[in-house]
């Protein structure tokens, strides 16, 4: 009887080697690059085609890919197979260490087969002959690699060195990564060097053993993170924190350099790893001057080139040798022969900040700008706007509820200022852009409460009060100061008589009280105890932002100015293109955990800000800066799940905070539409998905006009109450939305 394989393909790739067509949110497998289907969806079938024996086959894929990857699999029986989903990426030794684990559980000590899921082999049954070939070496306890003959000096490859051959199968004596030209040149010459096809053939006992003697690490890790998975009818998924925790390396560098009597199969099937555009040359449909023309081009005396456009019309005249690849974002052009180097535009991109690298704009994955517009609307106009502007304010004792019930019921809870200045804010924003409730009413109601009742001695304003309106926590807070005084910028912008006043006040308060003496930002409360946080800053950059819309004073600038400083100094680490929320008082980052805690929302918040603030002061580089904090929130703060922002990471990626609450998701959308105008990639898809993911998670599930503020991992609702101080943040992200949606012809 035959032997049972068990079969995985790991595509957990980016293909940084074809940008811009591979991104990282749709690497080369997902790209059908030669005919016939997806490169992922060929691998699959090539598998499922053994014309004898057992073929269970698994998928180890990203978390985040999981959608295109359930499209490939559509319409294919994996035997008993499925899908494993990392939650970030490892590397290949902790693929096969998941694949060793998986059999073992599965099928005992069976034979194991992993292939890359992107690589183009001539047929199945010449593949399948060729793996066959491998199983007696790989039941005797070896473990097998797959070489294929090179034709000329590539340089793109790495290498396998064979000795000794016995029916069919050789010796490896050494693995050799990818050579010079002139090495390459002496290795076809020498004739017994092989390309590595990155195929391997084991037996499950004979893995986990290499593992334990050489990876002790990465076996045990990968088997603490698997053990804790869980399954459910579209695959397994890991725990991120156990997943992120195994050492990254490649299978090469980890075991097969290190193992001894290692057996090579040469391949009996033509190959090509798709790794190049020089390869995509190779294998695609050449015209009779040796050109692969792909897409709207027209080329004129052109000679062995591949040129390709995923857009608009690319014309090239007298091209030769040249690689030219144009998607609708994007292009990129140089002689094949140096198109192994797109990853060094790639690695420079991404230091500065470019998106490009990550989303992919391709026509076909395009959301219609303002898809979401109708149900934001409704949602605010129709639904929220006049729950709030009633359920949602105290007429008895003054200023706004803390809090709704999900029966939009009034929660008894003390009132913070924040939220009451957030409230006013809220309701000037609403009128501003159009909205015909009784906004000046609500704002003066709000203001008069909080003068009313909430300013202290010193001219200062309290932190919290009781529902009846006295003083129940008296502290004099940087974060509560920075929301009235964005409260008071709107409110004036809006007409209130009050509001110049009271604001001018508020900033003589924060110059005698909140300043630090030593001129490096604020404190946090006025008696200057406690640790000094990224974020109340970050809300007094919004607020004297919000003065100079409101009055023209540059004065207003500069105080920004001193905070965008302190961003530059302090807050922004440039190796993770993260922003510190803990510190000392010398701005050192807080010991322990505090010091590496970055919250993705705050790095929205920020990248919206930085971008406001360039537009006012000219300071164009800024707006780097919001890309590279928008692009570690979505590389690293998100939940692959459900795509929400967690509360909080470490400076690594690690999650500290899973919680999913709305606001972030609100900020994302924010950031986005202020990046989508600074001279970088088209967001508007992003921006569209980004407005989905908030009602499909905290919205649409939610009673009308209210939300699900907080969410877990899995996306279960963890809500008990719906907090009034979420309210701005919606509306304004929201209101945004709708301005950058808006037909400029109406």
């Amino acid at each position: 009887m035959t032997e049972r394989i068990v079969s995985f393909v790991m595509s957990g790739g980016v293909g940084s080697r074809l940008w811009p067509l591979s991104r990282e949110d749709n690497p080369k497998q997902f790209h059908d690059l030669s005919g016939d289907g997806s490169m992922l969806a060929k691998t699959l079938r090539r598998l499922t085609a053994r014309p004898e024996g057992e073929t269970p086959i698994f998928l180890i894929a990203a978390e985040r890919h999981a959608d295109r990857v359930h499209a490939d699999l559509a319409g294919l029986d994996l035997a008993g197979g499925g899908q494993l989903f990392e939650p970030t990426g490892r590397n290949t030794a902790a693929a096969v260490a998941l694949a060793t684990l998986r059999t073992l559980s599965e099928f005992g000590d069976s034979l194991v087969l992993v292939v890359p899921s992107d690589h183009e082999i001539s047929t199945p049954r010449q593949f399948w002959q060729s793996v066959e070939a491998g199983t007696e070496a790989a039941r005797s306890g070896r473990l097998v690699v797959f070489g294929i003959k090179p034709t000329q000096p590539e340089t793109g490859y790495g290498y396998i060195e064979v000795a000794a051959e016995s029916g069919g199968t050789f010796d490896v004596s050494r693995f050799v990564e990818k050579p010079d030209i002139e090495t390459a040149q002496s290795y076809l010459k020498a004739g017994n060097f092989y390309w590595n096809t990155g195929i391997f053939l084991f037996r499950a006992v004979a893995m986990r053993d290499a593992f334990i003697a050489f990876q002790p690490d990465i076996w045990l890790a990968t088997e603490a993170a698997y053990r804790a998975a869980t399954s459910d009818l579209s695959g397994l998924y890991m725990p991120l924190e156990l997943y992120a925790a195994i050492p990254s390396n490649s299978i090469d560098y980890a075991i097969m350099e290190r193992a001894k009597d290692i057996a090579m199969v040469p391949a009996g099937f033509r190959w090509n790893d798709l790794g190049s555009w020089q390869s995509l040359l190779d294998v695609g449909p050449a015209d009779d001057r040796g050109n692969v023309i792909i897409g709207d081009v027209v080329a004129i005396d052109c000679e062995n080139s591949y040129i390709r456009s995923d857009g608009r019309l690319l014309s090239a005249i007298g091209m030769k040798d040249i690689a030219i690849v144009s998607t609708s974002d994007a292009t990129f052009v140089a002689p094949v022969s140096h198109s192994q180097h797109v990853k060094k535009i790639v690695e420079q991109l991404e230091k500065s900040g470019r998106l490009e690298t990550r989303f992919t704009p391709a026509h076909d994955r395009v959301i219609e700008s303002g898809a979401w517009r109708r149900r934001v609307h409704h949602w605010l106009f129709q639904e929220t706007l006049p729950l709030w502007s009633t359920s949602g304010v105290d007429e008895r004792h003054g200023g706004f509820h803390e809090a709704l019930g999900l029966d939009a019921s009034p929660l008894m809870k003390p009132k913070r200022m924040r939220t009451m200045a957030r409230q006013v804010y809220a309701f000037a924003v609403a009128r501003a852009r159009g909205w015909d409730g009784p906004a000046d009413r609500l704002i003066s109601h709000g203001i008069a409460f909080m003068a009313g009742k909430g300013r202290t001695d010193k001219g200062g304003w309290v932190r919290t009060l009781n529902v009846d309106g006295s003083v129940a926590d008296a502290t004099e807070d940087a974060y509560d100061h920075s929301c009235v005084l964005l409260a008071l910028a709107h409110a004036h912008m809006s007409g209130n008589p009050d509001a110049l006043r009271l604001g001018e006040e508020t900033f003589a308060f924060l110059d005698a009280h909140l300043e630090d003496s030593r001129m490096t930002g604020f404190l946090e409360t006025s008696d200057g105890k406690g640790e000094r946080r990224s974020n109340p800053h970050m809300h007094l950059l919004e607020a004297f932002l919000a003065w100079h819309q409101a009055t023209g004073e540059r004065a207003h600038l500069r105080r920004a100015a001193r905070i965008i400083d302190l961003f530059r100094s302090h807050f922004f680490d440039p190796e993770s293109w993260t922003l510190g929320e803990y510190f000392d008082a010398e701005w050192k980052p807080s010991a322990g955990e505090k010091g590496s805690w970055t919250e993705p929302g705050h790095h929205f918040e920020w990248a919206s800000l930085l971008v406001d603030f360039a537009g006012r002061s000219g300071q164009a580089e800024l707006s780097g800066f919001a890309r590279k904090l928008y692009a570690s929130a979505t590389a690293n703060g998100l939940n692959r799940a459900t795509g929400l922002a967690y509360g909080a990471v470490s400076r690594q990626g690690l999650p500290l905070d899973l919680i999913s609450r709305s606001w972030p998701q609100a900020e994302a959308v924010k950031a986005a539409i202020a990046l989508d105008g600074s001279g970088g990639p088209d967001l508007k898809p992003e921006i569209e998905a980004r407005v989905g993911r908030l009602f499909r998670w905290h919205i649409d599930p939610a009673p009308l006009g209210l939300w699900i503020d907080r969410i877990d991992e899995r996306g279960r609702s963890l809500a008990s109450d719906v907090p009034a101080s979420i309210f701005y943040h919606l509306v304004c992200a929201l209101t945004q939305y709708l301005d950058s949606t808006a037909d400029p012809k109406a």
